[in-house]
């Protein structure tokens, strides 16, 4: 864990640790340059050593940098320093869509139809721009107070080309299209 008042980036002020992930640490910061507040999504150590680990975790960053949609968290900035590999990013007050449906239970029609439509927004955004999920899950859409959805998460995300199989399988089991599953080839269609 990063301490508090911590300046990454000689930019970004740590202010606190606010979720993790299975291969990074997401912190509260503030910019020192404008005093906006960001999320600071950072490597966990252990993986500053894994080439592949820390080859995601800059394609995620090189992937979402150039996406700006509603409905997608927008990036703002990424780099190293201090040993730690980072990504700045939006900061979304608010929750998961999974801690959403933990809290308030099954969602009603007019929930799920807006939330869909958000998400379905964010997802066909990415996919203009060539990019796919490939991890599309409840923990991965983050909800605002307002009730404003984004998609997060493209740590796991590929360029669709012709190859976007992995010969090693990604993404959360309960959450994977069959042909992710069976090591095939991943498109848009995958996200859906």
């Amino acid at each position: 864990m990063i301490q508090t008042g911590t300046v990454l980036g000689r930019c970004y002020e740590i202010m606190n640790h606010i979720g993790s992930g299975g291969m990074a640490d997401v912190y509260r910061a503030r910019c020192l340059k404008d005093g906006r507040y960001v999320a600071i999504k950072v490597l966990k150590q252990e993986y500053n050593d894994d080439e592949e680990f820390l080859g995601r975790f800059i394609a995620e960053a090189q992937a979402t940098s150039g996406l700006s949609h509603p409905n997608i968290v927008n990036i703002y900035d990424a780099g190293e320093d201090k040993g730690y590999h980072f990504i700045v990013m939006e900061l979304c007050e608010g929750t998961t869509l999974k801690s959403y449906i933990r809290r308030y239970g099954r969602l009603s029609i007019r929930e799920t139809v807006d939330f869909s439509k958000q998400i379905a927004r964010g997802i066909q955004a990415a996919h203009r721009r060539g990019i796919v999920h490939r991890d599309i899950k409840p923990q991965n859409i983050l909800v605002s107070d307002s009730g404003e959805v984004k998609v997060a998460d493209f740590g796991i995300a590929k360029v669709a080309t012709g190859n976007t199989i992995s010969p090693n399988l990604m993404g959360s089991v309960h959450y994977l299209s069959p042909e992710q599953a069976r090591g095939n080839y991943a498109d848009e269609r995958s996200d859906i």
